[in-house]
């Protein structure tokens, strides 16, 4: 336990963890140290397989400077764009969304997995029953909060993504 405390504080200090993701962290590792083995244990499988990341969104203070960036450097193409998004292309099927954000401080706006079989009634309902909330009610794509507070979309891997 002692090494994942201080692996959480290093991800803290070096911003790859914010107050509020360790501090949730700390009281769910916390938690479940006294937890009997058997409550411990790995929940039963929901059918769902993730078969690929889709997309990760990160939201920045400067669209422009970090898409260039990311297009100059990686090779990303400029699939999409609008005046606050801009989706570049990474590989065959994958995607990195840069949104523009009035903050100073650039973060992680939400990861994408693509699933096998995607069907949103039949994922919304296993959340459901795990008491996580989701966002909106598309048939192809959603977003929820997972039991750590990350923001999570799911859909089919072939899903392209939208700029508003």
């Amino acid at each position: 336990m002692i090494e994942t405390i201080e692996r959480m504080l290093s991800d803290l200090e070096r911003g790859r963890l914010s107050r509020r993701q360790f501090a949730v962290s700390l009281a769910a590792l916390a938690a479940s140290a006294s937890l009997p083995p058997v409550a411990r244990a790995t929940p039963a499988p929901t059918g769902f397989r993730a078969v690929s990341i889709n997309h990760v969104t990160v939201r920045v203070p400067d669209l422009h400077r970090t898409s260039q960036f990311y297009q100059g450097f990686f090779g990303m193409p400029l699939k999409q764009q609008s005046a606050t998004i801009h989706i570049l292309g990474v590989g065959d099927s994958s995607f990195f969304g840069i949104e523009q954000d009035e903050s100073k401080t650039a973060a992680v706006s939400h990861y994408d997995f693509g699933m096998a079989n995607f069907n949103a009634d039949e994922v919304r309902a296993k959340l459901t029953e795990r008491g996580l909330k989701f966002d909106g009610n598309s048939k192809e794509s959603f977003k929820f909060y997972d039991p750590d507070g990350f923001h999570v979309q799911v859909n089919p891997p072939d899903y392209v993504g939208h700029v508003s």
